[in-house]
């Protein structure tokens, strides 16, 4: 295989992700390696997430909103996304073999391994006074 080359640009993408834990979008991603490279391009940044991700370096994290979230921490653990905010969140459980195992079972096949993405509300969104609540007064 070849070497892969250097990039001044890859290298800030998988910099920028490791300040995060809030698992950003390829168009976060991108709005703020601008602000360093203004004339990277949407592309660039997808094209080096994918290799970063094709590289075992970073994970992408599909939590049924049709948007791709990438995400710097590679090992292994689950993900909770608030269905009032949004917000993809770590958990940090181990992955349960016993699962896999179930799965294997039920479906006559080996299962390796699996993908979980717990929802929910979030405990600022749960703290939170809900917005826009209108009082009505009856008669």
């Amino acid at each position: 295989m070849k070497a892969l080359k250097y990039s001044r640009q890859r290298e800030s993408i998988e910099a920028f992700l490791k300040t995060r834990c809030d698992h950003p979008t390829a168009d976060v991603i991108y709005n703020n390696i601008r602000l360093e490279y203004p004339n990277i391009s949407l592309g660039t940044v997808y094209r080096n997430l994918s290799l970063l991700a094709g590289l075992g370096r970073i994970n992408i994290v599909n939590c049924g909103d049709g948007v791709e979230h990438f995400d710097s921490d590679t090992t292994p653990h689950y993900h909770f996304k608030c269905k009032q905010c949004g917000r993809i969140l770590d958990v940090r459980l181990t992955p349960s073999c016993q699962l896999n195992e179930l799965a294997s079972e039920a479906l006559g096949c080996s299962v390796t391994g699996h993908l979980l993405v717990f929802e929910g509300i979030c405990k600022e969104c749960s703290t939170k006074a809900p917005a826009d609540v209108h009082h009505v007064d009856t008669l």
